[in-house]
């Protein structure tokens, strides 16, 4: 692969990292500004609803309280991964845009932690009458792209596994 070739790759990981990281802030504060703490609206009954939640912790609620360490964790992991694209070779389209996401979700998450010390949460979702933990675009951005890095993995894997 040519370095033009590879230098779009990565531009293209931070172009889709700047636009989830404006996608989630928009939607953030358009809750924020739309909604008391704890109050919301639904959207489709008994499936889902808009619901504004401060989130100290991390997903579900775990470590609550632990905006600063998790702002600590979050850039130290951001600092490794740039470390990481930036020794790539090569980056196929689909980790290209695994990689973006997962950028654009951790930075719109710690956003939150060094603006508000504490992340906005809104999407409600009740599944089979089990309420689901509330989340937010960034969170939604970090699983996506986890699920493509591993597809991309099994991919790569199977492709290996055929060539022998």
């Amino acid at each position: 692969m040519t370095s033009v070739t590879m230098m779009s790759a990565k531009t293209k990981i931070y172009f889709i990292a700047i636009l989830g990281v404006i996608v989630d802030q928009i939607t953030k504060f358009l809750v924020v500004s739309n909604f008391d703490v704890g109050l919301g609206r639904t959207i489709i009954k008994s499936f889902f609803s808009i619901v504004y939640i401060q989130n100290t912790g991390a997903a579900w609620g775990i470590f609550s309280d632990g905006t600063l360490i998790l702002s600590i964790v979050s850039t130290l992991f951001l600092i490794f991964f740039f470390i990481y694209i930036s020794k790539l070779k090569y980056v196929s389209k689909l980790n290209s845009i695994a990689y973006g996401m997962f950028i654009g979700g951790i930075v719109g998450n710690l956003i939150d932690r060094v603006v508000r010390h504490y992340v906005v949460d809104f999407l409600s979702f009740d599944i089979f009458g089990h309420p689901f933990p509330v989340f937010n675009i960034a969170d939604s951005l970090i699983v996506i792209s986890i699920i493509l890095i591993i597809i991309e993995s099994l991919i790569k894997e199977m492709n290996e596994n055929d060539s022998r």
